[in-house]
């Protein structure tokens, strides 16, 4: 595929400020989704293709424009992924993602060398759900999630780490144990961040699958179906997803606008 080469206009929006690194649901989903994803910056709006078309060799180029070591690092990796017929995650949530999947991977937390991120910026109408091979760069899956229906509507606004609150927590986890319960097949989550996502086992999130998770029906209403907290998935794909998933891998739920989770974190900072 040839691809596009970086202009000069884009420098200032790769040198976005780095992360210091140390070395159930209500009848409100997988489908065709959003195909044209921008990015919003301070100085511009770039189509994620765009930023996807960026091949190696002008790392060296980018570079002049400021990045750090790890910033370049995270760009290389980024362009690493093959996309195949999905969407990459933004650059950002993919950025802090790959932060916290390293640092958990060093401190021997996670075992399976697979990443899911939640982007929960994004409606609940898109695709914002990718597992991604890290060995092998590249995109597994890409689909809608349920997020708790204290959370918010269409957008997930407000999260929370309490017992019945029914809000979607941000954070990091590792993939447990799976068990057969009301939804069938569902997985155990537990929470690294205290204060942020610890009682996640104690609230009952897990991963399961739910026929409110439903692309079409998501984009009938406006929304998608909302859960108890949970990150619920189509039915079509949950099975696939949470076998491949379960038994220490790393799932990260992000969202661009909470500051006080992305600067408090102790895995991000």
């Amino acid at each position: 595929m040839k691809l596009k080469i970086l202009p000069f206009m884009m420098l200032g929006f790769l040198s976005f400020k780095p992360l210091t690194i140390n070395p159930n649901g209500d009848n409100n989903g997988n489908g065709n989704g959003k195909k044209k994803v921008t990015v919003v910056t301070k100085s511009s709006t770039i189509k994620s293709k765009e930023i996807a078309a960026v091949n190696k060799s002008n790392l060296k180029t980018a570079s002049s424009g400021n990045l750090s070591t790890f910033d370049r690092m995270v760009l290389s990796e980024y362009l690493d992924i093959n996309e195949k017929n999905y969407d990459k995650p933004e650059l950002e949530s993919f950025k802090a993602a790959f932060k916290g999947y390293n640092k958990l991977k060093e401190q021997g937390k996670i075992k399976k060398e697979i990443l899911t991120i939640l982007d929960f910026t994004k409606s609940s109408t898109e695709r914002r759900m990718w597992v991604i091979d890290m060995k092998n760069h590249e995109i597994l899956f890409q689909t809608v999630v349920s997020h708790g229906k204290n959370s918010g509507k269409e957008f997930a606004t407000d999260f929370s780490n309490e017992i019945e609150s029914y809000k979607s927590s941000l954070g990091f986890y590792t993939t447990g144990e799976t068990y057969n319960g009301k939804h069938g097949l569902s997985l155990r989550l537990d929470g690294l961040e205290v204060g942020i996502n610890h009682n996640a086992r104690e609230r009952d999130i897990v991963m399961h699958a739910a026929d409110y998770a439903n692309e079409n029906l998501g984009k009938s209403q406006g929304y998608l179906g909302r859960s108890l907290g949970c990150p619920a998935l189509p039915e079509n794909v949950a099975f696939k997803i949470i076998n491949l998933i379960k038994d220490d891998s790393c799932l990260f739920i992000y969202h661009a606008d909470k500051k006080d989770y992305l600067e408090k974190s102790k895995l991000l900072n």
